[in-house]
């Protein structure tokens, strides 16, 4: 099961999740969310537990918890939703001729 967690500190990392997550059950992986420009956390994680009930317990016993003077969003991880593409072409101007 893949828990999304979420509000988290920007100095949080992803040892740090993983061992607050394992004192509720084992761990299969942890993927904090980085941004692409600047290499900083994006302040939220996703968390993979293979057992259910241990996901279960994690995000109830976590859910509302402080970390890093922050408190965690922790709730199941939702499928993201399909944003529309624009359509046409992307570059500016595209059709403009002289």
């Amino acid at each position: 099961m893949k828990l999304y967690a979420g509000n988290l500190s920007f100095e949080t990392t992803e040892n740090d999740l993983q061992d607050l997550f394992e004192q509720h059950g084992k761990v299969a992986e942890v993927a904090l969310m980085m941004d692409r420009m600047t290499g900083k956390s994006r302040g939220f994680a996703f968390v993979t537990m293979n057992d259910t009930a241990e996901a279960n317990a994690a995000m109830t016993a976590l859910n509302g918890k402080e970390l890093g003077g922050r408190t965690l969003t922790v709730n199941e991880a939702r499928a993201r939703e399909e944003r529309p593409r624009p359509s046409g072409d992307r570059r500016p101007y595209a059709g403009f001729r002289r």
